[in-house]
């Protein structure tokens, strides 16, 4: 299996957003697609409301959240 790597679009800079993952630089997280993503929005409305975005970023928000998911596992210890 190869090793994950982050979405060059996903950035992190410790004076935006407190140094969340953020959208290539912009004051828009990660999270905040995935938020919106989770509440039913469509891409199309979330690129209508935020028209900066692209279609790749909210791409790029769903690959972040996969990567802290599988990137976060602990291995489980043979109990002996």
């Amino acid at each position: 299996m190869k090793a994950a790597t982050l979405n060059p679009r996903i950035t992190f800079d410790p004076e935006i957003m407190s140094g969340k993952g953020c959208i290539r630089g912009m004051r828009v997280t990660a999270g905040m697609i995935l938020g919106l993503l989770s509440t039913g929005a469509s891409r199309t409305e979330i690129i209508e409301h935020y028209p900066y975005l692209e279609d790749g970023d909210i791409t790029a928000a769903l690959e972040y959240a996969t990567w802290l998911a599988t990137e976060s596992d602990v291995p489980l210890q043979e109990v002996q």
